[in-house]
């Protein structure tokens, strides 16, 4: 079918009663073994990527990528651009086609921060495209940028936020991190009050590192999509080198990147039954 808005997406999910996982692209062989899994499960997911990681095929590249298999899926998947920090990044992806994108401003004060994601709300809104803020900067390594503070969502900014930005999405900071360099220690206290004075359904980043029984807790407050990158990344260049390994001879490209996106499509598959069993 072809990609769905991002909160057509969120509807089918709640209305699924499941967890949907947002899972990080870079070429090829990840988005087809993502999408291949998400097929696989029937559970409606995003997938996504960051302007770090947008380099080697370009926005219009990966939407074109995403459609083309997507339109052969039962499966409802939105394609979600993953902390578009720079207005300028926000733009191309809206214009080329994703049907969600997030923009984050975590790292400005209060009051900054909602002018910013007030543009940016403000553009995508004529394209009918959802929009993700970011309230709380979330510690931890996020792709090639190193997050300069560690400061949890505070819940009684979070209704006023919301209101005055008009964003569709909030992501969080309640002791989730980035990458698996650090341990989260997931605040299920502050998350509960958060969802208490949210308007709109939560995300949460860094979802590689947190258990599948924190995971699972989460969909009780409000939490819609939670990111997955970082297992997804190692599962591919693990899978190459082990390929390399074996044979440090070896010149058959197609077995080797096969390999390495099925290797994508298993951890894929294991995120999202971890976030729904």
């Amino acid at each position: 079918m072809p990609l769905v808005d991002g909160n057509l997406l969120v509807r089918f999910i709640q209305e699924k009663k499941v967890m949907g996982g947002a899972f990080n692209t870079t070429n090829l062989e990840t988005t087809v073994g993502i999408l291949e899994a998400i097929e696989e499960t029937k559970v409606p997911s995003f997938i996504q990527i960051a302007p770090s990681n947008i380099g080697l095929a370009g926005y219009e590249g990966i939407v074109e990528m995403v459609q083309r298999k997507a339109r052969n899926m039962d499966t409802p998947v939105a394609l979600h651009l993953d902390h578009g920090k720079k207005l300028d990044d926000f733009k191309a992806a809206v214009r080329a086609g994703f049907n969600s994108v997030m923009i984050d401003g975590a790292e400005f004060d209060f009051e900054e921060n909602i002018r910013y994601t007030k543009a940016a709300v403000e553009f995508a809104k004529a394209y009918g495209v959802t929009v993700e803020a970011e309230l709380g900067a979330i510690k931890g390594k996020e792709d090639d940028h190193v997050s300069e503070a560690d400061c949890k969502t505070n819940p009684k900014q979070v209704k006023e936020f919301v209101e005055r930005t008009g964003c569709d999405l909030l992501a969080v900071s309640v002791g989730n991190v980035h990458g698996m360099d650090e341990e989260p220690c997931i605040d299920f206290e502050l998350l509960e009050k958060i969802a208490s004075e949210s308007p709109v359904p939560l995300v949460i980043h860094g979802g590689s590192g947190i258990s599948p029984e924190e995971l699972k807790r989460m969909k009780d407050y409000n939490v819609v999509k939670v990111n997955v990158a970082s297992e997804l990344r190692q599962s591919y260049i693990q899978s190459i080198g082990h390929a390399y390994d074996e044979n440090h001879e070896e010149a058959n490209l197609i077995a080797v990147l096969t390999n390495a996106k099925n290797s994508v499509q298993r951890k894929t598959f294991e995120k999202i039954k971890e976030l729904n069993h």
